[in-house]
């Protein structure tokens, strides 16, 4: 077993020192694109004014026979990526498959001062961050690189979510968790076809009328992901990490989107994946705090003084609880003001 101390040092002689903290930037929407495709890439400059995070994808949604390409592509983009529009992460194949290892060796070479975090999928337990971490850590020192990749697994299988707070606490290199339900569905054997969101089988229903047990009986849809969404979040914030939800694949409803963003928001995810641009303003909307709700927080806190005691506020009462609920919001926003000048002016945060 590691010991404390050692947690920090780093795994290869001229590997850069691990992060004691993950940095926190605005991440609210990860935005796909498949590097072998030039469309795609084409687009990259003009969405990196519009996404927190654009992501190179190299594994599920590429072609067997575009993987290389699309590695290569990842990796030329990156050469002429501008660093501070927005981060560039990429998501590379699963470690059992036969392209991860020459995914690692080549993006580290070729752009990893590039490239801010790399997504591990089908994360089943610590020991495959453990792995990865090693194996970074020896690219780390090979080609010199100053500052450590970071990590962030993908929650796609029941082995993962058994495994989720050991997956959190594996490295310091451990940047967030994203939700993957379509894997994690066929893993648990789940009964759905769809990616993310709620089902319309999957529901409560009210008594029957007393006076008329043939009367309509109202129903809610259920939320399929609220369990592992809620025990990834405890996860990631017990261990100083980012939740994140994944994918919502039916790109053409929108508003089933926002819910299911909103619910992870409420929740405590910071951001979700966006499969197609038309994703892009629902996840910043969703993620960015409403400004009513920031003008709430100040007054909140400005009214509770040292934060001690409890004072009446439009009837509802506020104590040191709320203050801190508050204040979580407040540095939220202060974050999210410094990447989106709009919102900026509308939380009028000093």
């Amino acid at each position: 077993m590691k010991l404390p101390r050692d947690f920090f040092r780093p795994l290869a002689i001229g590997a850069p020192e691990p992060l004691r903290e993950i940095p926190f930037r605005p991440s609210r929407m990860i935005h796909f694109f498949d590097p072998s495709n030039p469309k795609m890439v084409a687009k990259v400059p003009e969405l990196a004014g519009k996404a927190d995070v654009l992501l190179g994808n190299l594994e599920d949604g590429v072609q067997t026979e575009k993987k290389v390409a699309a590695r290569e592509g990842l990796c030329e983009l990156a050469r002429s990526f501008v660093p501070g529009q927005a981060q560039l992460w990429t998501r590379v194949n699963a470690l059992n498959s036969p392209w991860f290892l020459d995914d690692l060796l080549r993006l580290v070479a070729d752009a990893g001062d590039q490239i801010d975090v790399i997504m591990i999928p089908k994360v089943e337990g610590p020991w495959d961050i453990h792995f990865v971490d090693q194996l970074l850590a020896q690219l780390e020192a090979k080609h010199g690189l100053r500052r450590p990749l970071l990590l962030h697994a993908i929650l796609e299988t029941a082995s993962g979510v058994n495994h989720v707070e050991a997956i959190c606490a594996a490295s310091p290199r451990m940047q967030g968790i994203s939700l993957g339900p379509a894997d994690l569905a066929a893993s648990r054997r789940m009964k759905t076809t769809r990616v993310g969101g709620g089902h319309p089988g999957y529901l409560v229903r009210a008594d029957p009328d007393p006076a008329d047990a043939a009367a309509p009986r109202a129903t809610a849809q259920q939320d399929l992901w609220h369990y592992t969404i809620a025990r990834m979040v405890d996860a990631c914030t017990a261990n100083g990490i980012l939740p994140y939800y994944g994918p919502f694949g039916d790109i053409a409803d929108l508003v089933a989107c926002e819910d299911q963003f909103r619910n992870a928001f409420l929740m405590g995810c910071v951001g979700a994946w966006s499969l197609h641009p038309n994703q892009l303003a629902v996840a910043r909307r969703v993620f960015s705090p409403p400004a009513e709700d920031v003008t709430w927080a100040k007054r909140v806190v400005a009214s509770m003084g040292d934060g001690s005691g409890a004072v009446m506020l439009d009837g509802k009462m506020q104590d040191d609880a709320t203050v801190k609920q508050c204040r979580v919001m407040l540095d939220y926003a202060r974050t999210i003001a410094e990447r989106d000048p709009e919102l900026r002016a509308a939380y009028a945060l000093d």
